[in-house]
C-alpha cells in the first residue's frame, strides 16, 4: 500500500519538474512568435496574455496549490496531464504551420486554457486537500511565529 501512495506523491512532483523544463524550452521558442500576436486590438487597456504567459501563470497556480496543500496528488497529476496535452498540441500545431498558430488554433488553445484554468480553480477550492502538506505548513508557521516572538 505504501508503494502505491509514494507513487502518487512522486508522480506529481516529477510531472511538475518536467513541465517546468518543457515550459522553459517552449517559452523561448514561442516568445518570438508571441510578439506578433500582441498587435491585435482589444477593448481593454491591458493586452491579452500570450499563450506562453497563460501557461506559466497556470503552472504557478498549480505549484501554489501543491505547496499550500489545496491540491491532492491525484488532482495535481490530472491538471499536469491536461497542461501537457495542451502544450503538446500547441507545439505540434506550430510545427505544422511554420512556427505560428492559425486564428482557429489560437482560439482552440484559448478555450482549452480556459477549461484548464477553471479546473485549477475548482480543484484548489474543493474540500479535498493534501492533509500532510497542510499539517507541515501549519507546523512551519507555528515554529516561525515562535522564533519571531520568543517568550522571555
Amino acid at each position: 500500500m505504501s508503494s502505491k501512495l509514494s507513487k502518487w506523491i512522486v508522480l506529481p512532483a516529477a510531472v511538475l519538474m518536467l513541465g517546468t523544463v518543457a515550459l522553459a524550452q517552449d517559452s523561448s521558442s514561442s516568445s518570438s512568435s508571441s510578439t506578433s500576436q500582441g498587435s491585435s486590438s482589444t477593448t481593454s487597456s491591458q493586452p491579452k496574455p500570450t499563450i506562453a504567459q497563460r501557461k506559466e501563470n497556470q503552472q504557478d497556480r498549480i505549484a501554489n496549490g501543491v505547496k499550500s496543500g489545496q491540491l491532492t496528488a491525484g488532482e495535481t497529476a490530472n491538471l499536469e496531464t491536461k497542461e501537457a496535452a495542451i502544450n503538446g498540441e500547441t507545439r505540434a500545431d506550430r510545427a505544422a504551420n511554420g512556427g505560428k498558430l492559425t486564428q482557429q488554433e489560437r482560439a482552440q488553445v484559448n478555450h482549452q486554457q480556459n477549461n484548464a484554468s477553471k479546473q485549477i480553480y475548482d480543484d484548489t477550492h474543493n474540500a479535498k486537500t493534501d492533509h500532510a502538506v497542510q499539517q507541515h505548513n501549519t507546523a512551519a508557521k507555528s515554529d516561525h511565529a515562535q522564533s519571531e516572538h520568543p517568550h522571555h
